[in-house]
């Protein structure tokens, strides 16, 4: 006996195919350079995921500095990467997503821990594919080599300059300083208070 309600091709199809990987394409452009135009990499980033058969789900545009900490947009995705509502991150180019290299490698380890994958368009970058994986492994390995050599730099200024008999540390307040920092602090004043009326750096008092 056939059934009343048979299962349409299509709907078998769908049922069978795997589930479409949701991304979340983010852009930037800085306020620092006029005349720039979110559109231009929105418009190559929706392209690329659509022939990838991604699903987007949700367009991510900052209008800040590259060197700026703060980006609502940004900080909005990342929360939702958190969250594990978003599987792909697509970019046009690592400097619209990082301050710097190192910020790039923290943010994609992250994004490794967390299932998610990252693609950057124009460098033709994909942690989906083994290349990419590789790319990131180089990238990773050289952020931490300049890292490393950054602390080298440092730790032998200060030997030098110890050598030198110069003071590496901060120089020590006066008693006369410190006696008025006693007296604030003893009258409940806070330390922002007390380092604003004595002229101070934070760490001082």
């Amino acid at each position: 006996m056939k059934s009343k309600n048979p299962i349409k091709k299509e709907h078998l199809y769908d049922m069978n195919s795997p589930a479409k990987k949701r991304v979340a394409i983010y852009a930037r452009v800085s306020t620092l350079e006029k005349g720039q135009d979110p559109e231009t990499q929105l418009l190559q980033l929706r392209e690329f995921a659509q022939r990838r058969g991604f699903e987007v789900t949700g367009e991510y545009v900052d209008y800040a500095s590259g060197k700026t900490e703060y980006r609502e947009q940004y900080k909005t995705m990342l929360d939702l990467v958190r969250k594990r509502q978003i599987e792909v991150v697509l970019v046009w180019r690592y400097d619209r997503f990082a301050r710097s290299t190192q910020a790039l490698v923290n943010a994609l380890n992250e994004f490794k821990s967390l299932g998610v994958d990252f693609i950057s368009y124009q460098e033709n970058v994909d942690t989906t594919t083994p290349q990419g994986e590789l790319i990131f492994s180089i990238m990773a390995s050289l952020a931490q080599f300049e890292s490393a050599l950054i602390s080298e730099r440092v730790k032998a200024g200060m030997a030098r300059a110890k050598a030198q008999g110069k003071r590496i540390s901060r120089p020590r307040l006066n008693g006369n300083l410190r006696d008025k920092i006693k007296e604030l602090y003893d009258k409940k004043t806070s330390i922002k208070k007390i380092t604003k009326q004595l002229g101070i750096s934070y760490g001082s008092a």
